[in-house]
């Protein structure tokens, strides 16, 4: 099922001993379009630190269940290497994190999640070796803040077009979906889905967005219904309408069609 990655903000998450504290921030890499982390403020009983936690911990399928309920002591994440959460994270923090708990990396292998299409189905425990990892001495920055791109400026290929106003993310996989584009400073306040596919460049120093779609293109899609969020067959004429293939059709590695 599709959400509004806001549905997110201010849910408790819970250790298997306590709480660990409440979701501030979403993180998503910048090659697959997927939601890797929740930054979590702790509150109190951590000095209100702010800890990162990964979808591979919930261990649960969807959303809906409430509250939160991570595979993880507070001691473990107490002892969790510590992120500036501010910043953009680099990859060598996000090995140093996999190799404290564990867990494999998503980017090895031909699903969304390296072995599996979504987080549930990850191996935890597996083991994982920094010194092994070619990658472990890049400081490439693949992470960004879910709530930092609901600023950004939106372009079509002739024009500005509006802002980003949200994103639409399939709480199965924890993959974005869509980008939630309100063009209200330009076309009556209509609100239009952008599939990260569309996407020819992002700007992340000037927070700029431009897809490969015209303005008049956007101006006659599909509108989003904030209430309701398109099924399958929605998503189906929205991508008729661009004549784009689907994403669950386009993806040839296995997984890729759950939504």
């Amino acid at each position: 099922m599709l959400r509004n990655s806001k549905d997110l903000e201010g849910s408790a998450i819970g250790a298997t001993d306590g709480a660990i504290g409440d979701v501030k921030d979403l993180y998503f890499d910048d090659e697959e379009w997927v939601i890797r982390y929740l930054v979590v403020s702790t509150g109190a009983w951590l000095a209100n630190r702010k800890v990162l936690i990964s979808p591979v911990a919930l261990r649960q399928r969807h959303w809906s269940q409430r509250p939160l309920r991570a595979s993880l002591t507070q001691e473990q994440v107490k002892n969790s290497p510590e992120m500036d959460t501010d910043s953009p994270v680099s990859r060598q923090d996000e090995l140093r994190y996999l190799e404290y708990y564990r867990y494999p990396c998503y980017w090895k292998g031909d699903y969304l999640w390296g072995v599996g299409p979504s987080p549930n189905v990850m191996p935890m425990g597996a083991g994982y070796d920094v010194s092994a990892d070619p990658q472990a001495q890049k400081g490439d920055r693949h992470l960004h803040s879910c709530n930092a791109v609901m600023k950004y400026h939106a372009h079509a290929s002739d024009g500005h077009i509006g802002r980003v106003q949200g994103l639409l993310v399939d709480d199965e996989t924890w993959a974005i979906r869509y980008l939630i584009v309100n063009t209200s400073n330009w076309w009556l306040g209509h609100q239009a889905l952008v599939a990260p596919h569309w996407i020819n460049d992002v700007n992340w120093f000037s927070s700029n967005i431009t897809v490969d779609l015209t303005r008049n293109a956007l101006k006659n899609a599909p509108s989003y219904d904030a209430v309701s969020p398109p099924d399958r067959r929605q998503e189906i004429e929205i991508f008729e309408y661009y004549g784009r293939p689907g994403y669950w059709a386009r993806d040839p590695r296995p997984g890729a069609d759950i939504a």
